[in-house]
């Protein structure tokens, strides 16, 4: 691929005559002009396919600058220079990204970056979003990217149906500038006839399981996708059909195409940002609770080791950051043996119930668990629906109180935290995906771009810029992934589509310039 970034300033030496000021300036031809091709692809209709990736999601929402720095209008802006027709996109109606279903708001604004006292942190832009779902736009568009869209949904009848969204079994996103209420996604894209297309899709197929820190099913093994909740795992037969059937639409007027694996979920902001031990003994309002906090687990510690489990046991340190208490579904429930046990040692029936309540699958966080990043403003916060459970419970409302800090005497629960077995549950989805995407690849005839190699360098390297710079998987600054430690920023998008470009030329012998991550963003800031 030649870059055209990488050219120097000038591409020819400028001679001017001595002995004339008023000489004519003359150049010299750049001896070797970049040459551009289509190799053998037809870029002339291009269409894109997928889900928030490529519809250019970016710090929580979509809006329109953030459509602007798609991957797919990228790509588009290369295939322009050979050949490519328009690219239509379905815009926001503004750069909050936040939209109305009747009036009523259903998708909230983007996130900003805010100076607060405490430090910058990501915040809702202020403002409504003027985008109303149940307006139409007339497309076809070439940007079929559907933002929360599962590897299924998008051969689905009615996934675009305005009157399905309130029903909550059709997309906001797809409902604007669907073709009619029965439209699929891939139907509405087929129907264009593309030469060329992207798809990359699956991503939410383990992605809400992971980032709702695997409080779904793994639904390997069952292949009713209607039987399905949100955050589950999709079953890998599944995904393996839907992708074959998008596939066979997409190329059943002989385009051709270019394929993306998937990312491992983990590589992200999201899983790398919040510590496992963010409890600071230096924190006013926590350290003078240690002494406390250790006497209060005390006799609970003892019957963890009494039970034979003494890596449960809760101890906060007065000199290092602690790890905070989590809830683990996966260990064996204790609650029966630790409320008799306390009973024998003489604690009040209702206090063990309690404590046995609470302890019975908890034990503190370690280097192998990931903390998500929403769980950062859960950390150390009373929790009123755990407040109201104790309470209920019998005690009464200062003790509930004292029970019901996230983290610290309440342990945090499964959608904040990854643990091990529910990421290798993500690990053995992923694989059969990416196994799935390679083979179809080679069935379809099809460019394949790692994505997954990509983003595991990105995240555990950097990617060098021209500039000197290094572009960085780190949270907020590092100019890979935008405010929701999801979504790639500009940037990082950016590298995925020179990733695309690449795979793209070797497989069609296309000579396309690439796109230079310096010309985008790393972080809006407004």
């Amino acid at each position: 691929m030649k870059k055209l970034y990488a050219l120097l300033p000038l591409l020819g030496l400028l001679f001017i005559a001595c002995e004339d000021d008023d000489a004519p300036i003359t150049t010299t031809p750049d001896p070797d002009p970049p040459v551009f091709s289509a190799g053998t692809a037809n870029f002339s209709n291009y269409v894109a396919v997928g889900n928030s990736l490529t519809a250019g999601f970016s710090d929580n929402a979509l809006f329109r600058d953030g459509q602007e720095a798609s991957l797919p209008n990228m790509l588009a802006s290369n295939f322009a220079l050979v050949g490519g027709g328009a690219f239509n996109i379905p815009f926001m109606a503004d750069n909050l990204g936040g939209a109305t279903l009747q009036g009523n708001p259903i998708l909230g604004n983007r996130l900003i970056l805010a100076f607060l006292p405490d430090g910058p942190s990501p915040v809702p832009a202020d403002g409504v979003g003027t985008t109303e779902i149940s307006t139409k736009l007339a497309g076809p568009f070439n940007n079929m990217g559907i933002p929360g869209a599962k590897s299924y949904e998008l051969l689905a009848p009615g996934y675009g149906s305005v009157a399905g969204v309130a029903l909550g079994t059709a997309n906001p996103y797809f409902a604007r500038f669907s073709s009619s209420e029965t439209a699929t996604v891939i139907g509405d894209a087929a129907a264009q006839g593309p030469t060329f297309f992207s798809l990359w899709a699956g991503a939410n197929d383990i992605l809400l399981y992971a980032t709702n820190g695997g409080s779904g099913v793994d639904r390997t093994g069952n292949l009713d996708p209607t039987s399905y909740d949100r955050n589950d795992i999709t079953d890998p037969n599944v995904f393996a059909g839907a992708l074959d059937g998008m596939l066979q639409a997409l190329t059943a007027s002989g385009a051709d195409g270019v394929i993306a694996n998937l990312p491992n979920v983990t590589d992200i902001p999201f899983f790398n940002t919040v510590p496992f031990a963010p409890l600071d003994p230096t924190n006013p309002d926590f350290g003078p609770q240690i002494p406390v906090l250790n006497a209060q687990f005390a006799g609970l510690n003892l019957v963890f080791q009494a039970l034979g489990v003494p890596e449960r046991q809760f101890v906060f340190s007065e000199t290092a950051a602690s790890a905070v208490i989590i809830h683990d579904e996966d260990l064996p429930n204790l609650s029966a043996q630790i409320t008799g046990a306390l009973i024998m040692n003489g604690v009040d029936a209702a206090t063990a119930g309690v404590t046995g309540f609470l302890y019975g699958q908890a034990r503190q966080a370690n280097e192998n668990d990931l903390l998500t990043l929403t769980s950062s403003s859960e950390i150390a916060s009373l929790n009123e629906d755990a407040v109201t459970t104790l309470e209920g419970l019998g005690l009464p409302p200062a003790s509930a109180a004292q029970l019901a800090v996230n983290g610290i005497t309440y342990p945090l629960e499964d959608q904040w935290v990854l643990t091990p077995q529910e990421q290798d549950a993500v690990e053995t989805a992923l694989m059969a995906y990416n196994q799935t995407i390679e083979t179809l690849a080679t069935v379809y005839d099809l460019a394949l771009v790692d994505a997954n190699a990509l983003l595991s360098e990105l995240n555990a390297n950097g990617i060098p810029l021209l500039d000197g710079s290094t572009v960085t998987a780190t949270f907020a600054t590092g100019g890979g992934f935008s405010l929701d430690g999801v979504h790639p920023a500009p940037r990082g998008y950016a590298i995925l589509a020179n990733a695309f470009i690449d795979a793209i030329e070797a497989k069609y012998g296309a000579e396309l310039p690439g796109v230079n991550p310096l010309d985008y963003t790393g972080l809006y800031i407004d």
